[in-house]
């Protein structure tokens, strides 16, 4: 199989498929480096546990945008 059937067969995968398939192909391109994944973990983990305790306000995506673009618009 050349290439170009490789893509044919794998654009007529249902969309789930083909998300697996693009999930592999790009993981098989960005090896995991477990400790900088590791680092990002506790750090997801340590945001949760702010919000959860109330000890920081989440702050809605559409008041972020605003502010990013009002600074661009000046």
């Amino acid at each position: 199989m050349n290439t170009k059937q490789l893509i044919d067969e794998a654009v007529s995968l249902p969309v789930e498929e083909r998300a697996l398939v693009v999930d592999s192909l790009l993981r098989s391109l960005n090896q995991p480096e477990s400790e900088i994944d590791k680092q990002w973990a506790r750090e997801a983990k340590r945001r949760l546990s702010e919000l959860r305790s109330g000890h920081v306000q989440a702050i809605p995506g559409n008041e972020v945008f605003s502010k990013v673009w009002s600074r661009f618009e000046k």
